[in-house]
């Protein structure tokens, strides 16, 4: 959680109007004469994320800074005020989020709105485990099936919140959520398309034709994966924070477990997932993708039959993605080398949806 770069060339924060702005609002983060620093957390795929650090008499406090990327239009995905807002109402109900710290929707101060939360000193779990736990063969398996379940449990803990006051009442329209997204994805992938993708195409109609009957809405995070979980690093089955809440709303609660199932990587998945960075899903002790549908039932009650086609969507919606942030990289509005790969990315996603679709199976 700590592992920060030099803020990448073209993505600067300008410290100077940060620190001018934060005196003006918050003058109790920055005493006198306190420097501000920001240094940038490199993966994500999303709103940019930065480590601001302010000096004290008594030490350095952190921070974490959060902005839309560059090139995007407007939209709730990069809404960063709502998401803000999403984490004050989230936070006195003891849901494992970030405090938020305060909000800036002036675009003239660092060149975008942002917020500030705060810095959660935890462990995300990527493409490998940690050092420690992967040198510990015999029990690793075993804290890793734990982790899973916790995994699951963090989910309907979220699916169960309280939903019937503002601001959460408002944040959504939950009739008709699959259906809307379904055809709003689908809207997004012809505006980002820069190739034919076949695959593509006939999942997005499939799923036009298919949309089951929907489920009682609940608050949904629409991006719940383990990079995006923050860990206890003395106990990895506890979750300390839930990052990312850009996409949040009100809707389907299968919707929300067919994403987590499309970044849930197995170990016999196509090579070409783990360049996502979520391959520790594969490791020996890790739940199926099956074996998490069957605990998210026994856990939350609900109706899992029609998983396929959630697995489906969630698959389909991770292409649109990466095709987006492709799409921003071939236009030169991204520097960022990563985002160069996904082309094959969004291959490799239209398949496995196509695959799912054919055999009607997890």
């Amino acid at each position: 959680m700590n592992d920060t770069i030099a803020v990448r060339d073209g993505e600067q924060v300008d410290t100077i109007a940060l620190r001018r702005w934060l005196a003006l609002v918050r003058p109790d983060l920055v005493p006198a004469g306190g420097a501000v620093l920001v240094t940038q957390f490199p993966s994500g795929f999303s709103n940019l994320t930065y480590l601001v650090r302010i000096e004290h008499e008594d030490g350095v406090r952190s921070y974490v800074l959060r902005r839309p990327p560059y090139g995007v239009k407007p939209g709730i995905a990069h809404d960063v005020g709502r998401e803000h807002d999403i984490l004050a109402a989230l936070y006195p109900l003891g849901v494992p989020v970030p405090q938020p710290i305060t909000r800036c929707d002036d675009v003239a101060v660092i060149g975008a709105p942002f917020y500030l939360m705060e810095h959660v000193n935890g462990l995300i779990l990527r493409g490998k485990p940690p050092v420690e736990l992967a040198a510990n063969v015999e029990e690793m398996p075993v804290i890793l099936a734990a982790l899973s379940r916790t995994f699951v449990s963090t989910l309907v803990q979220l699916h169960s919140v309280d939903i019937s006051r503002p601001p959460l009442s408002s944040l959504g329209k939950p009739d008709g959520y699959a259906r809307r997204q379904v055809a709003g994805w689908t809207r997004r992938w012809h505006a980002a398309r820069t190739q034919e993708v076949p695959d593509i195409t006939m999942v997005a109609q499939w799923l036009d034709a298919h949309c089951p009957p929907e489920h009682a809405a609940c608050l949904v995070h629409n991006d719940y994966k383990f990079d995006n979980l923050v860990l206890d690093q003395n106990d990895l089955t506890r979750v300390l924070a839930i990052l990312d809440w850009e996409m949040a709303t009100i809707g389907d609660p299968m919707m929300d477990l067919g994403t987590s199932l499309a970044y849930w990587v197995e170990a016999g998945d196509d090579p070409v997932f783990r360049s996502l960075g979520l391959g520790v899903t594969a490791l020996p002790g890790m739940a199926t993708r099956a074996e998490l549908v069957h605990a998210y039932a026994a856990a939350s009650g609900r109706d899992v039959s029609d998983a396929p086609f959630y697995y489906a969507f969630g698959l389909f919606k991770v292409a649109v993605i990466a095709q987006q942030i492709f799409a921003r990289f071939e236009q030169g509005l991204t520097r960022d080398v990563r985002f160069g790969a996904l082309g094959n990315v969004v291959q490799a996603l239209g398949n496995a949806a196509a695959t799912v679709i054919d055999r009607g199976s997890i």
